[in-house]
């Protein structure tokens, strides 16, 4: 029974002779006269296909003029010219391996009919040549040792069968019926399945985009000019440090030197830095890594051991016959078999634009046997392009890297693209280091003159000078290293890392990066309703039959008005039934199969299989594959969304044909202008609908609709042949009708309502959007009272809340729609294409649109939206292409779920943002004040000390920021808008206020602090370093307690909401502790710090905790006050600061001109040397892992054509241009706004 599911789905009839509109039958090839019927091929490889017409020629191709002899049915013989491209070649010259490619064509140990090389022959390009080599579809089922018909048995292991090339070709002539294998080994291991197909043909698996080892991840955090100038000084330092302690003399009692200390840990400290921040970014890698393979992964449709069963697209194995319909993405490359009516987009994976209508492999196989095949026959079925119409099977030839959408992608792979937000920021960091820098070269200048000023009457050795040099350079290049935020855009990778790794927990897959940051800023969500609004588990619950007979799943035997099921489809006569039935299973696209737990059932339309579970229990339906097999389909509609039905044409046992619909109710209402005289006389009468049953009709569709059903109508109509006389027919075949000229005159068979209830939760996630400022709009197709009584039970329709239709909506004017949608709610009965309209007027109204799709048609919909939601169970491969979230369980409430992710994500870089900031402001300040003042020119926070900083700035408070959970009240707040400013008034209101605090406490110790603690450090060295000691343990605290601070970006008091369901915030904070409490108690001279005892610590922690009361204080402040006094300053600000900042431009040019000088005659050649080293190690390592991971750019140059190279190129240059624009573009201007 089940090896019928595949081929009997659609009993195809054999389609005309495509050739023969075109005069190219065979009578036609018989001229009267004595010329010669000439077809040539165009001779360009580069030619464009219209409409299948012609296929690209192969660069080792020719094409021929030679005359050949064909022999015709009535034994003439017959010249003509060539009538397919390579139609001349031998098998031999068809299948000719290219240079490159010649590995592809030999296997060692090959128990199918073909290698790799010979099947990609068939697509690369496209070769009838090659398929005619190969002996035509049935030959490629016997060398690939499948079936047609039952698909890859499901107990394969290895093939103990073997099948050479010339029994393949042979067995294909000689064989006529369906092919059964009986070769495999059975094995009850799954990891052994299909062992032998996997090492011949490979899986379809891209072999993972190369990422960066761990040494290369530690040597591009290292890679950074900054860090490696500091390096150089303390590597310097450290030498000159010990030629003091081991080369010069000391004189007596003159103790050990210990200047080499500080080189040493500033060694140590940038080694730290490097270690985890390259650990951080692995990390990172690791979790994008996991994420892209989830990202790729999906479910298709194929036939094993004769049965339709579901699989991962990674699965997939040569040899599978998998289904096609509408809406989905080739996972691989191979021949169709049979199908109805299919024509493939291929613009994605050959450029070709035009929609190509697909022709099957028998009767291809006829056609070129016959001598009449052309170039207009295209049975090859491309990885990559998208299925525009129609239904069918196909043989997989070429998966993973041999197919041709595997070659592109293997030479196209490129890196991830950076977020808005994380290009906002990385403006911002630039901004930042470029002050911070500034105040680093005024230091340096500062401390220059002084130095240069003393030098003549400095007694100390040369060694002693040197050092005192080295040590004014690291303090500045220190600044810079802290002022420069490079854990800005770090923080927002973090962020959205953990945040896109919870997301998929909660049933949110985030294919772009962009989307899980705009979703959190989102104004209106545009939804559909089935599947998402409601369950998408369709059943049918009402109905009528014929114009008289009402139907209910809730009616009682003394009920009236409507019978139960089983009384009222008993009313019907044999022949009612049958053309009921007929509507029912011959005009679907769903069919049976298994669910997860091996049980039968239907797959496909939810709608469709509440009708077949209908008919199996009321009108005792058999299996579809047998109902099926039983009817010669003439032509089948697909469904459409602009015309709300699908429709079928079959060929009855009389000799005349029918035509089925089915969609809406209301539309096929419409178009019926008869009905059955009784459904329950033997005999189909018909009579004309009279205007009472039409109200009759209409009423109960109401009905049904306000009782939020689906309402689904059916009708029928006999002709005597088909096409109809006096209809048009399909230009590309004249056997097909155009569906307007027949769907009219149509005789009412029923209408059924169908129940979707809906999702648990789903009144409280749209009520939660809308407390969150969110609009939420449901565009359906339904009719206006079903929407709107669905609408109404989900909270979406408000009483002063708008429905309108999407035919009324369209013919709107521009300034007519945007003065209704504010107030529009429900737009029904609505197109793919009014959705797209909606989504690019509200854009053009300001508004951050998201939108649900699960049609082909939503695509530009779900591209237009800012974040675009496909449905991961019911949406076609296309939308989830063009969507930047999958909805795995296709529930809103997972959409409520990405708005507080996606909030969380941008809370978290803010809060970095405010810590970052405070702690560059006061840290610079600190260090730059100190060393001014202080007449050894020392800072008061030394290199290491600062190192140390910068490591907790950067890495710790980016991970213990940036990995809160959202609440529930983070959705009580209004969407930001999308210029809003980084910085709101709020956070410049507790970054100014911490810097004033901080500044104000350790410039009290620095320049106070002896007086006030009565610290003779004159004549007491110790002393001092102690008050040293005191004022960096008292600024790190400060920054500990001012992260608590940090995670509250509103003006409430709680800082400590939720801080215990943070473990990273927990166990980071405790590393930054002990590890400050570690430095003050061993790190003695490394750090130049000394240990200070249980009062001194107190007055560090009394000095540093009060920051959390003054944060109480600040946040007392009203917003408004704050940005009127921030205005008032600014203006001052920049009023001296312009002129300022031009001289010290025109001052400092020559010396910036003159470091890039510097940095582009050393740096570069260094950066090349350690590249080159790396190439080494990597081609070594590549080497001895074998031959199964390529090597990218080998691949590239393998496969990849001349234009993708050239592409890639130019998205290389373009990417190097972009940067440079961004390095060159002004400041831009700090807003100030208020948080509600």
């Amino acid at each position: 029974m089940h090896l019928y599911i595949c081929t009997n789905m659609l009993q195809i009839p054999q389609q005309q002779d495509v050739a023969d509109s075109d005069g190219f039958s065979p009578t036609a090839t018989t001229p009267t006269d004595n010329t010669f019927l000439s077809v040539r091929v165009p001779p360009s490889p580069t030619s464009k296909s219209l409409d299948g017409e012609t296929l690209r020629s192969r660069a080792s191709s020719f094409n021929s003029d030679a005359d050949t002899t064909r022999s015709r049915a009535n034994s003439e013989t017959t010249s003509t010219r060539l009538r397919y491209e390579g139609d001349e070649l031998t098998t031999e010259e068809a299948l000719r391996p290219d240079k490159a490619n010649e590995k592809d064509f030999e296997v060692a140990d090959n128990p199918f009919a073909f290698s790799p090389g010979q099947l990609n022959k068939l697509l690369h390009p496209k070769s009838l040549a090659a398929l005619k080599a190969l002996g035509g579809i049935r030959s490629l089922e016997r060398g690939l040792q499948t079936d047609l018909v039952a698909g890859l048995s499901v107990d394969e292991t290895l093939i103990s069968d073997r099948v050479s090339f010339e029994e393949a070709i042979r067995g294909s002539k000689l064989r006529t019926g369906p092919f059964m294998p009986h070769h495999a080994t059975v094995s009850d291991d799954v990891s052994r399945q299909y062992q032998d197909r996997k090492r011949v043909f490979k899986d379809n698996r891209l072999p993972a985009k190369k990422t960066l080892s761990i040494w290369a991840l530690f040597w591009n955090a290292f890679n950074d000019r900054i860090l490696i100038l500091l390096t150089a000084a303390a590597v310097i330092s450290l030498a000159l440090g010990i030629y003091e302690a081991v080369g010069q003399p000391r004189l007596p009692g003159q103790p050990q030197s210990v200047d080499w200390i500080e080189g040493l840990a500033i060694l140590v400290a940038v080694v730290t830095v490097v270690l985890v921040t390259g650990l951080n970014d692995y990390r990172r890698e690791k979790q994008f890594a996991k994420l892209n393979a989830k990202k790729e992964d999906r479910q298709v449709k194929a036939i094993r051991s004769g049965k339709s069963v579901l699989l991962s697209v990674f699965d997939i194995m040569a040899g599978d016959v998998l289904h096609m319909e509408s809406g989905d993405t080739v996972p691989a490359d191979g021949v169709l078999i049979n199908g109805y009516g299919i024509k493939c987009d291929e613009a994605s994976a050959t450029g070709e634009s035009d929609a190509l209508r697909k022709t099957g492999g028998e009767d291809v196989s006829r056609h070129i046997s016959e001598g009449t095949a052309t170039n207009k026959l295209d049975p090859f079925i491309i990885s990559g392009s998208n299925v525009l119409e129609g239904v069918g099977t196909y043989l997989v030839t070429s998966v993973g890297v041999n197919s041709s959408f595997g070659k592109i992608m293997m030479s196209l792979q490129t890196e991830n693209e950076d977020t808005p937000l994380q290009i906002k920021l990385a403006k911002m960091a630039n901004w930042i280091g470029y002050l911070g820098s500034s105040a680093a070269g005024l230091l340096f200048v500062i401390l220059l003159i002084r130095f240069l000023a003393t030098l003549s009457g400095n007694t100390d050795s040369a060694a002693m000078k040197g050092s005192a040099f080295l040590d004014i350079l690291i303090v500045a290049v220190t600044i810079i290293v802290v002022a420069v935020p490079e854990g800005l855009p770090v923080a927002v990778t973090l962020a959205l890392s953990f945040a896109t790794k919870k997301m998929l927990k909660e049933n949110n897959l985030v294919r772009h990066l962009r989307a899980c940051e705009t979703m959190g800023n989102a104004t209106t969500i545009c939804s559909d309703k089935t599947g998402t609004l409601t369950q998408n588990k369709m059943t049918v619950v009402a109905g009528a039959l014929g114009t008289s007979i009402n139907f209910s799943r809730d009616a009682s035997a003394e009920d009236e008005k409507a019978l139960n099921f089983p009384a009222a489809f008993q009313l019907l006569s044999h022949a009612a039934r049958n053309v009921l039935l007929q509507s029912i299973a011959i005009n679907s696209t769903a069919f049976e199969g298994e669910d997860e737990d091996g049980k039968p059932t239907f797959i496909g339309s939810k709608t469709e299989v509440a009708l077949l579970v209908m008919a199996k229990a009321q009108l005792g339906m058999g299996p579809v594959a047998e109902e099926r097999a039983g009817a010669g389909v003439v032509q089948l509609i697909p469904f459409d969304s602009n015309r709300k039905c699908m429709g079928v044409v079959i060929k009855l046992a009389s000799g005349s044909y029918r035509l089925l619909v089915k969609g809406a109710a209301e539309i096929m209402l419409s178009k019926a202008t008869k009905e059955l005289v009784d459904v329950s006389a033997e005999a189909l009468e018909e009579r004309p609908v009279p205007e009472s049953a039409r109200l009759w009709v209409s009423h109960c569709i109401t009905d049904f609709a306000e009782k939020s059903l689906r309402t689904i109508g059916m009708l029928y109509r006999d002709y005597p042949q088909w096409p109809p006389a006096g209809v048009r027919t399909c230009e590309d075949d004249r056997t097909m009708a155009n569906f307007e000229d027949v769907f009219q005159d149509m005789t009412f068979l029923g209408v059924v309502g169908i129940q979707d209830p809906l999702r648990d939760g789903v009144t409280l996630a749209v009520k939660r959007c809308q407390e969150a400022g969110v609009v939420v709009r449901m565009v359906t197709g339904d009719n206006v009272t079903t929407a709107t009584a669905i609408a109404t039970e989900c909270g979406i329709k408000t009483p002063d809340g708008l429905v309108m239709e999407g035919p009324k909506f369209r013919q709107l004017s521009d300034s007519e729609m945007d003065n209704i949608l504010p107030h529009l709610q429900v737009l029904a009965r609505s197109s793919p294409e009014d959705k797209r309209i909606l989504v690019a007027r509200l854009k053009h109204l300001g508004e951050t649109v998201a939108v649900t799709g699960d049609g082909t048609n939503d695509g530009p919909a779900l591209k237009t939206a800012d974040v675009g939601f496909s449905m991961g169970i019911a949406g076609t491969e296309v939308a989830k292409e063009a969507s930047a979230i999958i909805l795995m369980d296709d529930n809103f409430s997972s959409i409520v779920s990405a708005i507080m992710w996606g909030r969380s994500v941008n809370d978290a870089v803010a809060k970095f943002l405010q810590f970052q900031i405070t702690v560059n402001i006061t840290a610079v300040l600190l260090a730059f004040v100190s060393a001014v003042a202080s007449p050894d020119s020392h800072s008061v926070l030394s290199a290491v000390q600062l190192l140390w900083v910068n490591l907790i700035m950067d890495t710790f408070a980016a991970l213990a920021l940036a990995t809160d959970a959202p609440t529930e009240k983070i959705l009580n707040r209004k969407p930001s808008p999308k210029r809003a400013a980084l910085i709101t008034t709020n956070m410049w209101k507790m970054i100014v206020g911490q810097a004033v605090y901080q500044l104000v406490v350790t410039f009290t110790l620095y320049f106070a602090g002896a007086k006030i603690l009565s610290y003779d450090t004159a004549s007491n060295p110790i002393l001092k370093t102690e008050l040293d000691t005191i004022v960096f343990n008292t600024f790190v605290w400060m920054q500990i307690f001012n992260e608590f601070n940090n995670r509250r970006l509103d003006n409430h008091f709680n800082i400590f909401e939720g801080v215990l369901k943070n473990h990273f915030f927990i166990v980071i904070n405790c590393i930054m502790i002990g590890g400050q409490i570690m430095i003050i108690f061993l790190g003695g001279m490394a750090f130049q710090i000394k240990r200070i005892d249980g009062s001194q610590w107190a007055i560090c922690i009394l000095c540093a905790l009060p920051c959390l009361l003054w944060a109480v204080l600040l946040r007392c402040i009203p917003d408004k006050y704050a940005a009127a006094l921030f205005a008032f300053v600014g203006k001052i600000f920049f009023a001296v600061f312009t002129p300022l900042w031009r001289i010290l431009s025109a001052v400092f040019r020559p010396v910036g001109q003159a470091w890039r000088a510097i940095s582009n005659a050393v740096f570069p050649p260094m950066t090349r040397f350690a590249k080159r080293g790396a190439k080494k190690v990597l081609r070594r390592k590549a080497n001895g892992a074998g031959e199964d991971r390529l090597d990218e750019e080998a691949v590239a140059e393998k496969v990849a054509p001349l234009e993708l190279r050239s592409l890639r190129s130019q998205q290389q240059q373009s990417q190097q241009q972009h940067q440079q624009q961004q390095q060159r573009q002004n400041l831009p201007p700090i807003t100030l706004t208020t948080m509600d």
